[in-house]
């Protein structure tokens, strides 16, 4: 009689094992978690991309190597923990080290999505194996964000052509130094005006309020260094910087004054240190509820508020590079200005732009205060009804500035702080107070009441 010889099965892990890896598990994942957020929102906040991105590798890294450690010794060692662990743990320390320039990082985006990818997929058959479902939840997380990090990144890459070959420059591009910036202007007359963006805005986001303006003067729109189709600089500019950057640009293109500088948000205090630099050159102001040179210490916990930004804004260009700038988007622009404006916004190195002005803005705003006074020359503060009723301090910090002058006026406006630039009644407001400027100067009597 033959024997029937029966498959031993599997024998199970038990029950013990698999509750004492799945907490380890739990342990190493929150450690990782944390100690990504703590390096780069604590220890490195708004270092370069390269940087941020390193840092929270190395905290991930660290995450996976808690696993390996607190298992070693146990009856069930995930010994598999290892790789991902040295994988992130020296990718990071690399990118910290060498802190990889944007075109470095864009060129590293050919290659580092399929690797992780099948880090990813390994890793996760590994958990497979050996954890219980309470142990695979987390890890099956973390490699489903890995992944579709990865994938995001192959797609923007393979996506996103240059800005500029895809969207080219409106107006030209001027040598100012040792790079160049760009300059658009529309419209006949004197006085020029100047329109001076605010964080994360472009020579773009003023498409409505160059319409209005260009049958009435002359109007330009520019970029500052690291914006839109100018060039990069080595390092954040300061006020001042910004201020020679375009008092030479406006020499390079033939541009004569006085000006009428107008300011939106951060850019009121680059205005304002251009006036200050440049007295002969200025012959009005327009303040778009723009940020008060002495904000630090007039608005309420805008210091804690600078502070988050710092750490909120360095995060950003990382998000970028994996496909996730296009949330930032959603201009209320006309729609060809509007796709222009969001397909800026949406690239890492406008993310970096935007992190570098955070973190110089201190500055920015210290080297504002040496306006002190317009004389008699007309000014214009226009303020959100948003801010002015949301934000402690914002109403009385637009009336200091609007004391810059002895022919000034400031107004409520009915609309929000991007509004005045983005939506068509806010910037119809904007217009009106910029034109106002314009015409109190051609005949030299006074601002109008409106």
């Amino acid at each position: 009689m033959d024997t029937v010889v029966r498959p031993t099965p599997t024998e199970p892990v038990p029950v013990t094992r698999t509750r004492s890896a799945d907490r380890a598990v739990l342990v190493a994942m929150a450690t990782g978690l944390a100690a990504a957020v703590v390096l780069t929102m604590a220890v490195l906040p708004g270092a370069t991309e390269g940087v941020t991105t390193g840092a929270a590798l190395l905290g991930f890294g660290l995450g996976w190597g808690v696993l390996h450690v607190l298992t070693a010794r146990s009856a069930q060692p995930l010994q598999w923990a290892a790789v991902p662990a040295v994988a992130m743990s020296s990718t990071g320390a690399v990118l910290i080290v060498t802190a990889p320039s944007d075109r470095v990082l864009s060129a590293l985006a050919w290659g580092w999505p399929p690797v992780v990818l099948v880090l990813a997929t390994w890793t996760w058959g590994q958990a497979r194996r050996s954890l219980g479902r309470r142990g695979r939840l987390p890890v099956v997380t973390a490699m489903l964000v890995l992944a579709l990090t990865a994938t995001g990144a192959a797609a923007y890459r393979l996506t996103s052509d240059s800005f500029a070959s895809v969207h080219p420059a409106p107006g030209t591009r001027y040598e100012v130094g040792d790079h160049a910036l760009h300059l658009e202007c529309r419209g006949q007359g004197q006085p020029t005006v100047v329109l001076v963006s605010g964080l994360g805005e472009f020579s773009a986001s003023w498409a409505r309020i160059q319409d209005g303006l260009a049958p009435v003067t002359r109007v330009c729109a520019y970029d500052r260094a690291g914006q839109g189709w100018s060039d990069d600089v080595a390092e954040p500019q300061d006020g001042i910087t910004a201020a020679d950057d375009l008092h030479a640009l406006l020499g390079a293109a033939g541009v004569r004054g006085p000006f009428v500088l107008a300011g939106h948000s951060i850019g009121g205090p680059y205005a304002m240190t251009y006036a200050a630099r440049y007295a002969d050159d200025v012959a009005g102001l327009v303040l778009l509820d723009s940020t008060s040179p002495h904000q630090l210490t007039e608005i309420p916990g805008f210091r804690l508020q600078h502070e988050l930004m710092r750490r909120v804004y360095g995060v950003l260009p990382s998000l970028a590079r994996v496909g996730l700038g296009h949330l930032l988007g959603g201009s209320h622009l006309p729609a060809p200005a509007a796709a222009v404006v969001d397909a800026m916004s949406a690239s890492p190195r406008a993310a970096s732009n935007a992190r570098d002005e955070v973190d110089v803005l201190p500055d920015v705003l210290r080297q504002a205060q040496a306006l002190t006074t317009l004389g008699d020359r007309p000014l214009v503060v226009l303020t959100s009804a948003e801010n002015a009723d949301a934000t402690d301090g914002w109403a009385e910090a637009q009336q200091r500035m609007a004391g810059l002058s002895t022919d000034a006026l400031q107004r409520d406006v009915p609309t929000s702080h991007t509004g005045l630039v983005e939506d068509e009644d806010g910037a119809a407001a904007s217009v009106q107070a910029i034109a106002s400027v314009v015409g109190a100067i051609r005949t030299g009597a006074p601002l109008a009441t409106p």
